[in-house]
């Protein structure tokens, strides 16, 4: 079994988007592939429970049938930072509750495991405790999806500073084109090629599917 903690330069970079084919890029090649998304704000009311939508895609891309309890354990309604929505509905959102999430999910033993976070790297969960000491604890190797636009070179090496600073490795990070207008796109994916501390696994297109081939590399890699 391989996992992976998935993480972004910020919000709507396109993390759930990129776990999710990565997930469904592992079943077509045949593996047995869970999306694990521990806690999620913003939900609807669907057919009597609530549902996030990034839940719900990773939950439509895992191979393997499971609730989406086992995907999304932690639900909160409001669509603002989960642990604001925490205090609000009077919930603690602790280590113990995501790593028991995560048991679950080891339990069933998929060939890939993408646990994917919530917001960016440095993402609260209380006022002492942040998802990225869970994730160090856990001791993940870590993917970042970098969102391609006007000031990500700042975000992303801070980012894999971060990251790597923890004590974790960070396995590579994947350009996502999050408007298809970038100015000089390809100039700055070559700035991070140089100055990123892991590989750049892959670039996924704005408004197209990705090419099969490069997530089957990045899949063979990861795997």
């Amino acid at each position: 079994m391989k996992q992976y903690f998935i993480t972004g330069t910020d919000t709507e970079v396109g993390k759930t988007y990129v776990t999710a084919q990565l997930l469904s890029a592992g079943g077509r090649l045949g593996k047995n592939t869970l999306g694990y998304k521990p806690v999620a704000a913003g939900c609807e009311r669907v057919n009597d429970e609530w549902v996030n939508e990034d839940a719900l895609a990773l939950h439509t891309a895992s191979s393997m049938d499971v609730s989406l309890d086992i995907i999304n354990p932690i639900r909160l309604i409001p669509p603002i930072a989960p642990h604001i929505a925490a205090q609000e509905a009077g919930i603690v959102l602790d280590e113990p509750s995501i790593v028991a999430g995560l048991n679950a999910q080891q339990a069933l033993r998929p060939d890939l495991l993408l646990m994917e976070g919530a917001g960016g790297w440095r993402l609260p969960l209380s006022n002492d405790l942040f998802m990225s000491d869970v994730v160090a604890h856990l001791n993940l190797p870590v993917i970042l999806v970098v969102g391609m636009k006007l000031g990500c070179l700042n975000h992303a090496l801070l980012t894999a500073e971060s990251i790597v600073s923890s004590g974790l490795t960070l396995a590579g990070w994947i350009a996502n084109d999050v408007s298809g207008c970038m100015s000089r796109y390809d100039e700055n994916v070559n700035t991070l090629k140089r100055a990123m501390p892991a590989p750049l696994l892959g670039e996924i297109p704005f408004e197209n599917a990705p090419d099969e081939g490069m997530l089957a590399a990045i899949i063979d890699k990861l795997c």
